[in-house]
């Protein structure tokens, strides 16, 4: 590699490192942040955006992308987050006795199955890991894009699937979404009483998991004579 590219790689990395640093900036901060013209820094962060490592929002800003976020998961990889976040979906399943899904975005707007711990139920969710459904009017899709309530959980009635309700909760590593937990239930078994209570428990699972991915893992206790 020439120096030239070597020197348009560093540039690029610098600009994404801001971004990602800063959750969201404009074209003229970012540029001054890693001391480049705008007219540069425009054009690199173009080649972002093209790319899916950047987007811009509806102000004009840029803040991480769909496959950095996607490439942020694979780095925990799929196989770590399926296997940190397995004891809360089996306890999901247990409590609710319906399928619970873990899943990441995936590539073009969507949402890819990672995992699921299948419901209790005969009539159930069957087996969509390996599958993708679109983001938009998917309750994991809308969790996996930071559209979820204040009260941690977004439902959506007979969206991808007519006679299924969805109820997912976002998974963070900080401030970032990578991953979302998602419960689909027959809709003639469930009621609003239902809906809420499987919400709070999916909120409080992702909760949890977001909390042990951004915690620092513990030291070494200190010994006392």
């Amino acid at each position: 590699m020439s120096e030239q590219s070597t020197r348009t790689v560093e540039r690029a990395l610098s600009l994404l490192a801001h971004v990602c640093e800063e959750g969201s900036s404009s074209l003229a901060a970012a540029a001054r942040a890693v001391e480049l013209s705008p007219s540069t820094a425009l054009r690199l962060l173009r080649t972002l955006e093209a790319s899916g490592f950047v987007r811009r929002d509806d102000e004009g800003s840029y803040r991480a992308g769909s496959r950095l976020v996607q490439l942020g998961a694979q780095a925990l990889s799929n196989e770590s987050l399926i296997d940190i976040s397995h004891q809360e979906m089996v306890g999901l399943e247990e409590a609710t006795g319906e399928s619970v899904y873990l899943s990441v975005e995936g590539h073009g707007a969507s949402v890819l199955y990672i995992s699921i711990v299948e419901g209790s139920h005969s009539i159930r969710h069957a087996n969509w890991v390996g599958r993708t459904i679109p983001l938009q009017g998917s309750a994991a899709g809308l969790a996996l894009t930071g559209q979820t309530p204040e009260a941690g959980f977004v439902v959506v009635e007979r969206g991808i699937e007519r006679d299924v309700t969805a109820i997912a909760a976002p998974i963070l590593v900080g401030s970032r979404i990578v991953a979302s937990l998602s419960i689909l239930v027959p809709t003639y078994r469930i009621d609003d009483r239902s809906t809420d209570q499987f919400g709070r428990l999916i909120a409080a699972a992702a909760h949890r998991l977001s909390a042990g991915l951004t915690d620092p893992a513990p030291g070494p206790k200190e010994k006392h004579p």
